[in-house]
């Protein structure tokens, strides 16, 4: 299939979504642009902060489209680009863009509550326990996940034939494989990454002590951005991974405990240049590449492939995907963060459903370039190697994806187009994970506050504590844990949270009397998906544990299926009480968070 048909099509049908469809659900939801937000209301210059629409854009995006849209799309499309690219296209518009759009939007209502408080006003206080301890499950393994690919990224090599590069050159450090030269592409990033990091906090003070306008903070990041690129070409870093773990760990402490508008925002901000540079850069390559007669290399179909390798297309297909088409992880970040940041309740929209938009946009992109980069015994030998052949390694397939693209498309050197899908990849991945920590430092300051009753002692109400033990927990996973085993539960989970947080959603809307039908239906299709996924890697689990292979990691793995599944199953009894309790119970005269 011609590849620029795929993007047209592609196009349509998320134009489509946000042009008629998320303003239905806004007016379902009774938006008012009238109405003060949280960040207007509080506005304590740390956490509730008013903040110029398109800055809030940029951090949103990039917190929360992660490694999700590019990782899952890679590893799925061995079930063929077919069925992935349809459950992208429809997931994205009727389920993801609409939980993240409404659980930002009943985040303003509730004075910037997060996720878990607001399930409390809607399933009581044992469904909020429940739902928070979730949450925080989830997150940590969001955070030991992405710290895994952030390592993988920043020490990532490839081949020097496959970049387009001799034996004899010079622009790459190189080391040698089993006998065969590759070229150091992620030594690039991690120069980058660091340059990005020290110029934010002056970033910041630039644009909130100093009132720097928007066009010049775009200026400033640019050129920051770009600077670190032509650095990290001349000075690649490279460090041993286990080095990497506990550089990224003390960094993210830092950041979660910080002012947003130190680190956090200006860094996302810089970050997000890179981000939309590469995603310009992948579909001029496309609609080039379609004038150009490309096409899809990779099957239609291959169930019987995906079968065998990633288990039945019905769940796992659904749950690796992830990120591209629906992520609980978002309504973390909608309450979290970004409904901190508002100026205006109909900016909700525009933030909340139009960024899930380009999240599955840049999903369509991944399986584009994969699918026609790669040949299909390249993608296998990368993403699925046999037994003994190394690791798997996604990241390093999109990002010679991109290379490869560029160059057949704009005669682009293989070897930029990769290292600039790296970085694309890295900046993704670094966002999230020092807003995943931020997020769960939250979560663990409002479980203590419910379980002592507003009584903590002062060290657990501390940034830094709560800050040290979600870095702690998240070390922990990610050291006794591949990237490969941690990513079909962190991916069931994440899907399965956006289940949860869609009844919860339901719930408040069905105690106001609102239109619901629009977050039940997605969240019970959802519930049976990932519960289904659940059940079969327990199954999975429990084989290994038996072989004896390796017992530590499908151990720890097991007792966190288990304790996600005895926690959901609870939320979602508390949601059908909830449920039945509203349907039959006179209508609510109007609340403060109603006017």
């Amino acid at each position: 299939m011609n590849i620029l048909l795929v993007l047209c099509i592609s196009l349509a049908v998320f134009y489509l979504g946000a042009k008629f469809y998320g303003p239905l659900v806004a007016r379902w939801l009774g938006e008012n642009p009238t109405r003060p937000t949280p960040a207007v209301e509080i506005n304590d210059g740390k956490d509730y902060v008013p903040t110029n629409m398109n800055i809030v854009f940029g951090h949103h995006f990039s917190a929360i489209a992660g490694a999700g849209p590019i990782v899952g799309p890679t590893v799925a499309v061995l079930f063929g680009y077919l069925p992935v690219w349809a459950w992208v296209l429809v997931g994205s518009v009727l389920v993801g863009a609409v939980h993240d759009f409404v659980s930002l939007f009943i985040s303003l209502r509730e004075r910037g509550k997060s996720i878990a408080e607001i399930t409390r006003t809607s399933l009581g206080t044992t469904g909020f326990f429940l739902f928070i301890c979730f949450a925080i499950l989830l997150l940590m393994l969001v955070t030991s996940a992405f710290l895994s690919m952030t390592v993988q990224s920043l020490t990532s090599t490839a081949p020097l034939e496959l970049l387009g590069l001799g034996a004899d050159q010079t622009i790459l450090n190189t080391i040698d494989k089993n006998g065969v030269l590759h070229g150091v592409i992620g030594g690039i990033a991690s120069t980058s990454v660091i340059i990005i990091t020290l110029f934010a906090p002056l970033l910041g003070y630039l644009i909130y002590k100093r009132n720097l306008s928007t066009t010049l903070g775009y200026i400033f990041a640019a050129v920051v951005a770009l600077g670190s690129i032509k650095v990290g070409m001349n000075y690649p870093i490279a460090l041993d991974p286990q080095i990497w773990m506990l550089v990224l760990s003390v960094y993210v402490t830092l950041a979660s405990a910080l002012p947003v508008w130190l680190i956090l925002q200006p860094r996302d901000f810089t970050n997000v240049q890179i981000l939309y540079v590469g995603l310009i850069a992948i579909f001029i390559a496309i609609i080039v590449g379609g004038f150009q007669g490309i096409t899809l290399q990779t099957p239609a179909v291959a169930i019987e492939t995906g079968n065998a390798k990633l288990g039945a297309i019905w769940p796992f297909l659904f749950i690796t995907v992830a990120c591209g088409a629906v992520s609980g992880f978002h309504s973390l970040v909608s309450t979290g963060t970004t409904a901190k940041q508002l100026s205006k309740e109909s900016e909700a929209r525009k933030v909340g459903y139009n960024a899930m938009i380009l999240e599955g946009i840049l999903a369509v992109g991944t399986i584009i370039i994969v699918g026609a980069a790669l040949s299909q015994e390249q993608y296998l030998r990368i993403v699925w190697p046999a037994p003994g052949a190394g690791s798997s390694n996604p990241i390093l397939a999109f990002a010679l994806s991109m290379g490869l693209m560029l160059n057949k498309t704009l005669n682009f050197p293989v070897y930029y187009g990769s290292v600039f899908g790296i970085l694309l990849v890295e900046g993704f991945v670094v966002t999230t994970l020092d807003a995943a920590v931020r997020l769960n430092r939250y979560l663990f300051e409002e479980l203590w506050n419910v379980m002592l009753k507003g009584n903590a002692p002062a060290f657990m109400r501390s940034i830094w504590f709560n800050s040290g033990l979600a870095v702690v927990l998240m070390l922990w996973l990610a050291w006794n844990n591949s990237f490969t085993a941690l990513w079909p539960l962190f991916a069931t989970t994440n899907q399965l949270l956006a289940a949860l947080t869609l009844l919860a959603v339901s719930s408040w809307l069905l105690k106001r009397r609102r239109q619901a039908w629009f977050t039940i239906f997605p969240a019970l299709f959802m519930v049976a998906t990932t519960l289904g996924a659940l059940l079969l890697l327990l199954r999975s689990f429990i084989g290994k544990i038996q072989t004896g292979e390796n017992l530590s990691g499908p151990i720890t793995l097991l007792v966190m299926d288990v304790l996600c599944i005895g926690l959901a199953v609870g939320v979602v009894i508390m949601a059908a009480k909830a449920f039945r309790q509203y349907r039959n119970a006179p209508a609510p005269e109007n609340t403060p968070a109603e006017e």
